[in-house]
C-alpha cells in the first residue's frame, strides 16, 4: 500500500520514516442476509483483510460444505477500510441456512433456497408497513396499535396554492386563503415518518402495488391496492374535473402564526382530540387544509394524470374478468382524467407544496404510463378505444426517449414501468406506432447499463451514489428494472447485477444493515417515524415497524449536526454505525437522522414490487 502523498510530504520534513500501512485484518463479510436462489450468482465482501485469504462457508451444524479465497481488492472504502474484498461462492446450490468465515470473522446466517419461498415474506412486509401507513377510519392496529385519526379530512378546507419563499423554497411567505369549499379526503396512506398525504407518491405507490398484484394475486395486496385506489378515487373529482393533490401542510409559520405537521411530535389520533378555533397555531394541525393541482375544469399536471390515471386503468385490468362492470367504471375514471392533462406550456410540476419536497421535472414517462395502461385495459375489455390509447402511448414514449432523460426507475421516473408494458403491446402491433419494440426495450437496457456500469466503481457494487440523496429508492429501482427485464425479454445479462443491488439493500454494505426494518439479522432500529417511535414499544418503537424502506446512506455533510431529539419522542440511537461511515458517506440509525432513517411509501412501494417480481417470476 502506498503512502499518502500528505504524509510522505510530512514524513521528509520532519525526518520522521513512515512505514507503509499494513492490511487490516479481515473483521466484518457483508452479505444478502435474507439468502441466495439456488442457481443465482452469490457473492459477499471483507471489509479489510488481504486478497488470497481463505474463506470457509459452513452450515447450520458448522460444517465446512464450500472453501475457497478472497478476491483482489473491489475499491477502498474509508481510510479505516482501504480495501474490500469479494468472496465468490456461487458454487454453493444446495438449499439450507449458511455462515461464512474468513480468519475470525464470521458472516451474519443466510439461506439458500427458491426465490419463492425466500423473498414471498419479505414482498409481505413491505405490505405491512403500508396498512401501518393508514390514515382515517378504517386502520389496521397492527404492531403499531394504530387508532382511527384525521377524521376531520372528511370535510376538509380547499385552500388556493401556497406562497412559499426562500432558499430552499420552503418558507410560507402569505397566509392561506380558504376557497370556501369543502372535500372528503379521508383514508389514504401518510407519506412517510409525518402524516402529510401526497397525491404523487401516493399514484406511484398503488401503481406499483397493481403491477406485483396483477403479476401474482395475494389476498393482503389486494387490500392494501383497493385501499389506495379508494382515496385516489377521493382526489380525482370526476364532477367538477379537479384533481387534490395534497391533504396537510408540513411546513409552518411563525410570522403567520401556525405551526405545520413538521413541527409537532405526536401520534396521529393526538391531532382530532385538538381543541382549536380558527387562528389558533395548531389550527391547521387538526384542520387540515387541501390543495389542490388544478381548478375546476382546467388542465392538470401531466405527471399526476399519468400516474392517477395509469393507477385506475390498471385496477380495470385487475378487475376486467373478476367484475367487468367495476372494471368500465375505473376505465372511464382513467379516461375522463387522461383528457384533462396539460401537456403544453406545462411549467412547473405539481408534486407537492412545497414542489422542494418532491422536485419532479420529468412527465412524458407518467403519460406514457398512463396511455399504456389505458390501451391494455381497453384491450382486456374489448373497448374500441384500445388503438386511441396504445397510438397515444407510442406518441409520449416518443416524447421521452427524445429529452434523453438519464434517470433511472424511482418516484420521479417511472418510465421503466411504461416500457416493459408498452413493449409487450408493440410487440402484439400498434397500428401507426411512433416508437419500436427495439427503441423501447433499448432503454430499459441503457438504464441497467448506466446502473451496471456505474457499479463497476463501487467496493460493493452498488450502482446507487451512496454520497447523494434517494441510495434506497434508486437501489429498489434498478432491483425492479433488472426483474422486469429478465421477464420480458429471457436475456439474464443483468441478473447478477440485479442480485448485486438486492445485496446492498439486504446488508450488502459497509454497514452490514439492511434497509428494511425488520428485515434481516441487522436493520434499521431507530426510523423517522412517529407512530413507530410512540408505539410504546420498549426501544423507541424501533422493532414494529416492519417492512418499512428507509432512504440509508447520504451525504456526510448532513450529519454534521443532527440536534436534540424532536420534544416529545423516546430517544432513539444506535452509535455503532459511525465506525463504517466513509468521509463523504454517513448512514446514521438515529430518530433526528431523517436524511438517512425515515422511511417512506415511494421507497417501500418499489420494494412490493421488485420482491414480487423475484418470488413469483
Amino acid at each position: 500500500m502506498r503512502i499518502r502523498r500528505a504524509a510522505l510530504v510530512a514524513a521528509v520534513l520532519t525526518g520522521v520514516v513512515v512505514a507503509p500501512a499494513q492490511a487490516a485484518p479481515a473483521k466484518y463479510i457483508r452479505l444478502d442476509q435474507v439468502g441466495f436462489g439456488i442457481t443465482e450468482a452469490k457473492h459477499a465482501y471483507v471489509l479489510g483483510g488481504a486478497a488470497n485469504t481463505k474463506f470457509t462457508v459452513v452450515d447450520s451444524r458448522g460444517r465446512t460444505v464450500l472453501t475457497g479465497k478472497t478476491g483482489a481488492s473491489t475499491g477502498s472504502w474509508s481510510d479505516k477500510f482501504p480495501a474490500v474484498h469479494p468472496i465468490d461462492f456461487s458454487a454453493l446450490k444446495a438449499a439450507g441456512t449458511y455462515r461464512i468465515k474468513v480468519g475470525s470473522a464470521t458472516s451474519a446466517p443466510f439461506k439458500i433456497d427458491t426465490l419463492n419461498r425466500l423473498f414471498q415474506p419479505v414482498a409481505g412486509n413491505t405490505v405491512e408497513f403500508f396498512q401501518a401507513q393508514r390514515d382515517g377510519a378504517d386502520v389496521i392496529p397492527g404492531r403499531l396499535n394504530r387508532k382511527p385519526a384525521h377524521l376531520t379530512d372528511r370535510e376538509a378546507m380547499v385552500y388556493e396554492e401556497p406562497v412559499f419563499e426562500g432558499e430552499g423554497g420552503d418558507q410560507i411567505a402569505a397566509p392561506l386563503k380558504p376557497t370556501g369549499v369543502k372535500v372528503d379526503l379521508e383514508g389514504g396512506w401518510f407519506d412517510a415518518g409525518d402524516f402529510v398525504k401526497f397525491t404523487h407518491a401516493s399514484s406511484y405507490s398503488t401503481a406499483s402495488m397493481l403491477l406485483a398484484l396483477r403479476n401474482k394475486h395475494n389476498d393482503a395486496l389486494y387490500e392494501e391496492a383497493k385501499f389506495g385506489l379508494k382515496w385516489l378515487d377521493k382526489a380525482w373529482d370526476e364532477k367538477t374535473g379537479t384533481l387534490y393533490a395534497q391533504v396537510g401542510i408540513g411546513t409552518g409559520s411563525e410570522k403567520f402564526g401556525f405551526v405545520g405537521d413538521h413541527d409537532v411530535w405526536r401520534l396521529p389520533e393526538a391531532d382530532d382530540k385538538l381543541n382549536v378555533k380558527p387562528g389558533d397555531s395548531e389550527y391547521y394541525i387538526k384542520y387540515r387544509p387541501v390543495f389542490r393541482a388544478n381548478k375546476a375544469g382546467e388542465k392538470i399536471s401531466p405527471n399526476l394524470v399519468g400516474r392517477v390515471a395509469g393507477s385506475f386503468a390498471l385496477a380495470a385490468q385487475i378487475e376486467a374478468r373478476r367484475n367487468p362492470r367495476l372494471a368500465c367504471e375505473y376505465l372511464n375514471k382513467a379516461a375522463s382524467l387522461f383528457a384533462l392533462a396539460k401537456t403544453s406550456d406545462v411549467g412547473e410540476l405539481v408534486t407537492a407544496f412545497p414542489h422542494a419536497y418532491y422536485p419532479e421535472a420529468s412527465w412524458t414517462d407518467d403519460m406514457e404510463f398512463g396511455a399504456t395502461q389505458l390501451a391494455l385495459a381497453a384491450k382486456a375489455l374489448n373497448d374500441k378505444r384500445y388503438t386511441q390509447f396504445a397510438q397515444a402511448a407510442t406518441h409520449w414514449a416518443k416524447e421521452f426517449l427524445a429529452t434523453q432523460d438519464p434517470d433511472t426507475l424511482n418516484v420521479y421516473n417511472i418510465s421503466a414501468l411504461g416500457h416493459a408494458d408498452l413493449a409487450k403491446l408493440l410487440k402484439a402491433g400498434v397500428p401507426g406506432a411512433e416508437v419500436t419494440e427495439a427503441q423501447i426495450v433499448g432503454d430499459i437496457r441503457r438504464q441497467l447499463q448506466k446502473g451496471a456500469d456505474a457499479a463497476q466503481s463501487s467496493p460493493f457494487r452498488t450502482a446507487a451514489n451512496v454520497e447523494t440523496w434517494d441510495v434506497g429508492s434508486r437501489t429498489f429501482g434498478f432491483i425492479t428494472t433488472a426483474a422486469l427485464y429478465q421477464k420480458l425479454t429471457g436475456d439474464r445479462k443483468y441478473e447478477t447485477f440485479g442480485t448485486q443491488q438486492r445485496g446492498f439493500a439486504l446488508g450488502t454494505n459497509a454497514w452490514g444493515t439492511t434497509l428494511i426494518v425488520g428485515v434481516g439479522s441487522k436493520f434499521p432500529e431507530c426510523p423517522h417515524h412517529q407512530a413507530a417511535n410512540l408505539s410504546g414499544s420498549s426501544n423507541g418503537g424501533s422493532k414494529v415497524l416492519v417492512g418499512a424502506v428507509i432512504n440509508g446512506p447520504n451525504d456526510a455533510t448532513l450529519f454534521d449536526d443532527l440536534g436534540e431529539m424532536p420534544p416529545g419522542s423516546v430517544d432513539c440511537t444506535k452509535p455503532y454505525t459511525k465506525e463504517f461511515d466513509s468521509a463523504k458517506s454517513v448512514f446514521a440509525d438515529d430518530l433526528r437522522s431523517w436524511p438517512s432513517s425515515e422511511p417512506a411509501i415511494d421507497f417501500t412501494a418499489t420494494g412490493v414490487l421488485g420482491f414480487s417480481l423475484i418470488a413469483n417470476g
